[in-house]
């Protein structure tokens, strides 16, 4: 591998999904059911546009690894151990998917995300909802 081909932030995006089992919306769907953790991390101007992810939790991307490691006093009352199923979603499923990876980094190794993001669900005919949001400062 070349210096040009370990640089840049698709470069980036391939290391992180290497190490993801991306999920598809039927996929996602299944294990929201199966209990586990949904988090969108879209904007609240995407949210108001595509609508609201019915049962998942809004983390700010700039939060998130706080919130979910089981470890930090800063967590949420759902990061209930480094081996909760967590799914990050964002509008298109790239952001998301190195979200996924600084996660797992943190120690969160079943985290995950949404392959194609919100934009995906929304193809696959999924339902949204008009909120409100749960958001988790």
């Amino acid at each position: 591998m070349t210096i040009t081909e370990t640089r840049g932030v698709d470069a980036l995006l391939t290391r992180a999904r290497a190490g993801l089992r991306r999920l598809d919306p039927h996929q996602c769907l299944a294990a929201v059911a199966a209990g586990a953790l949904l988090v969108d991390t879209r904007t609240e101007s995407q949210r108001r546009v595509q609508g609201e992810l019915p049962g998942a939790l809004v983390i700010d991307r700039t939060v998130l690894e706080w919130r979910l490691d089981p470890a930090s006093p800063d967590r949420i009352p759902e990061a209930t151990g480094y081996d909760r199923h967590v799914i990050v979603v964002c509008r298109q499923g790239y952001s998301s998917s190195l979200a996924a990876a600084g996660l797992q980094a943190v120690g969160l190794r079943r985290a995950t995300d949404l392959a194609g993001g919100v934009e995906a669900w929304l193809a696959a005919g999924l339902p949204m909802t008009d909120g409100p949001a749960d958001v988790r400062l």
